[in-house]
């Protein structure tokens, strides 16, 4: 019967009853042709499907075919496919297939007792296989779970990529990490920068002060957040985790805080960052040594600042205040000030670069009324 007909046709109408991919080896026993041959075919029909109008596209999986509804229609015709898999039992499969593999006592306890009936579903469709380790067992993925997400290969690395998209499609980018099963550090806005100083490439950027719903709910995810020092009790209210405070007023302050996420950071980038900033550091202090005017500052940030680079304090002197003008209480703050100092809120750049715009302020400042005085 098989030679009546056109076997481009019965690969093709094999390809459609199948709905998965069939490899070159089950199509030659269709169509009682050798591998080569069947490749031949395939790949001609291949060529018809990119050179005709259609809905659907043939893809090469590594000499395994699958015929396909092609992705811009996918969403106009999802209601009508076969039942998805279940989201609860989506993200068992998502952390077996990133951690691979998982030792399936340790993936009941990240994702409770309901992972049995998880993994009990996802061996019967094929897509998760369990090895005997000890008195438990070890999960990985299997050849099915490629075909059905469209992979062409079983590398680990690829599969996490993967699965991160996914992740990501299915919960958005805040809830990536709970998808994964993993913890992770979260920090405010301001202070991304500071992961870099300390190579810390695992991070989350969380608004803490003031979080939406989905951010309220990405906290739940995080094992560490560093804030602002002095917020821990506003953020208290959202998180109820481990918190770290930070600042970066001054250059010592940029080294505390790098020192202070010591556990969780790069030592060697930690270190490189920490003397950089001493270097930093002293070539400011160097700078300010011709400086003979006293100043009065009108905030403590200022008097920090200040006492760093070792600039003398009067109360008849150079009035310098910050930028913004007002205090938390609603007061005035260094109105009609000679000197004004940029915050963080109206600076752009990484902390370092913020840092050293104040640093530049007070002494560009105070160098210039020198000039003029002379």
């Amino acid at each position: 019967m098989c030679c009546l007909l056109n076997e481009k046709e019965i690969i093709e109408a094999a390809l459609f009853a199948a709905g998965a991919p069939l490899d070159a080896k089950t199509l030659g026993l269709i169509i009682d042709r050798p591998k080569k041959e069947v490749i031949t075919i395939v790949r001609s029909l291949m060529e018809d499907y990119m050179n005709r109008t259609s809905g659907l596209e043939l893809i090469d999986l590594g000499e395994r075919y699958v015929l396909q509804v092609k992705p811009v229609y996918t969403d106009l015709v999802r209601s009508l496919a076969p039942k998805e898999l279940p989201s609860p039992i989506l993200r068992t499969l998502s952390m077996i297939a990133y951690h691979q593999p998982v030792v399936q006592s340790e993936l009941v306890e990240m994702r409770g007792n309901s992972a049995y009936d998880h993994i009990r579903e996802l061996k019967e469709r094929g897509f998760v296989k369990a090895v005997p380790h000890g008195r438990t067992r070890l999960l990985q993925t299997t050849t099915m779970f490629g075909d059905y997400f469209g992979l062409n290969s079983d590398d680990p690395e690829l599969i996490k990529k993967k699965i991160v998209e996914l992740s990501r499609q299915q919960s958005g980018q805040t809830g990536l990490n709970r998808w994964l099963g993993r913890k992770v550090v979260a920090v405010s806005p301001m202070y991304e920068s500071l992961m870099d100083l300390c190579g810390i490439r695992e991070y989350t950027v969380i608004n803490a002060y003031n979080p939406t719903e989905e951010e309220i709910d990405a906290l739940a995810d995080v094992y560490k957040l560093i804030i602002t020092r002095g917020y821990t009790e506003r953020v208290s209210k959202f998180y109820d985790g481990e918190i770290i405070e930070v600042r970066s007023t001054t250059f010592d302050d940029l080294i505390g805080s790098i020192q202070a996420l010591e556990s969780i950071s790069d030592a060697k980038k930690a270190e490189e960052s920490i003397e950089k900033l001493r270097e930093l550091k002293e070539r400011y202090v160097s700078k300010a040594l011709t400086i003979s005017k006293k100043v009065t500052p009108a905030t403590d940030m200022v008097a920090r600042i200040v006492n760093d680079l070792h600039i003398g304090i009067s109360a008849e002197g150079v009035e310098i205040a910050p930028d913004y003008g007002t205090s938390s209480e609603g007061a005035s703050v260094g109105e009609g000030a000679d000197i004004i100092v940029p915050t963080h809120q109206n600076l752009n750049g990484d902390l370092i670069k913020r840092t050293c715009s104040k640093y530049d302020a007070i002494i560009d400042g105070l160098k210039a009324l020198e000039e003029k005085q002379d």
